[in-house]
């Protein structure tokens, strides 16, 4: 059956964790290294397999949360991963977990679940084996795009000029909360993030930062990995429109926005005429087809008929940018 898990974190926000669970993490604990982000993280990730969960032997996806002091929750993709065989609509199966024997262990009135190095084995009532899924890690088709010659480069890794506030963090990486000294009207933009770990922090706390085009309209930058998908989350286009799907990763891994903007056009009288459109590619897979955004969202600049910056939000949170770059039409 189909339900909204911001509604089960609820319910995991009041569950009672039983001895095999590790002792309580700091509830600010918050990560920016894979490596140190410990065993929850080791489990949290995507999985893809065959399962027998259905009619005969068939192909689902899982994404595995993981919500700190040793708990996770489980979404099961009838059909693959998300941009992968699965798309907003098709069935999902989802239960919650715990960290047990140097893994995970999750149970449901009809079928249970362990993962074990790497390997998501799903189980019917009688513990019989009904699917193993494998752990794998998605990497975006745009990851390090290299920018064509007419590109106007922002941020390569080694300059933070081109940005008003800029600041280089962890050697070569471009700190939130900075705005574009150039100004753009009608463009392109590849831009590259990564969101921090934070597993005992929920909704907008969890890694928050946004892309705003023009300084006007928010795409949202959040770890919303295996959430529903809202114009709230990762991909949204705040307070206009969700994904089409949810494609974003787990946290600490680098992603993508490759977008095509259309300026909104306004007569000599200052007013508008013809709202902005947008279409966008999060992950390689398009999450907006020349959508129409119809007002601004809350940010640093008001719709208008002039060129405006780019601006990397800062929220508190230490996302982080890398390789982005502009065309302009």
């Amino acid at each position: 059956m189909l339900c909204k898990w911001s509604a089960r974190l609820l319910l995991l926000g009041a569950f009672i964790c039983t001895s095999t669970c590790r002792p309580p993490q700091n509830d600010g604990a918050m990560y920016t290294d894979p490596a140190r982000a410990g065993p929850d993280y080791e489990i949290q990730g995507e999985y893809l397999g065959q399962a027998r969960l259905e009619k005969g032997e068939q192909t689902w996806g899982a994404q595995v949360i993981a919500l700190g002091n040793g708990k996770f929750h489980l979404v099961l993709f009838h059909g693959g991963l998300p941009g992968m065989g699965w798309k907003r609509g098709d069935e999902q199966l989802l239960g919650d977990g715990q960290i047990s024997d140097g893994g995970a262990t999750f149970q449901m009135d009809q079928w249970s679940a362990t993962i074990r190095v790497g390997t998501l084995t799903v189980f019917n009532r009688d513990m019989s084996p009904i699917g193993v899924l494998k752990k794998m890690e998605r990497k975006s088709p745009t990851l390090g795009a290299k920018p064509p010659a007419r590109a106007v480069v922002l941020f390569e890794g080694t300059t933070a000029d081109t940005f008003k506030n800029g600041k280089i963090v962890m050697g070569n990486l471009l700190a939130a909360d900075c705005t574009s000294k150039q100004k753009f009207g009608d463009h392109s933009l590849h831009v590259e993030f990564r969101i921090p770990f934070k597993p005992n922090a929920r909704g907008q706390a969890r890694g928050n930062s946004g892309v705003y085009v023009q300084s006007r309209y928010e795409i949202q930058v959040l770890d919303s990995f295996g959430l529903e998908g809202k114009d709230d989350e990762c991909g949204g286009i705040y307070s206009i429109a969700a994904p089409v799907v949810n494609m974003c990763l787990p946290p600490l891994t680098w992603q993508t926005y490759d977008l095509d903007f259309t300026a909104a056009r306004y007569d000599s009288g200052g007013k508008k005429i013809q709202n902005a459109r947008i279409t966008m590619h999060h992950n390689g897979v398009m999450i907006h087809d020349n959508l129409e955004l119809s007002h601004g969202t809350p940010g640093p600049s008001p719709e208008g008929p002039a060129p405006e910056a780019l601006y990397l939000q800062g929220h508190g949170d230490p996302v982080v940018f890398r390789n982005i770059w502009a065309i302009s039409k």
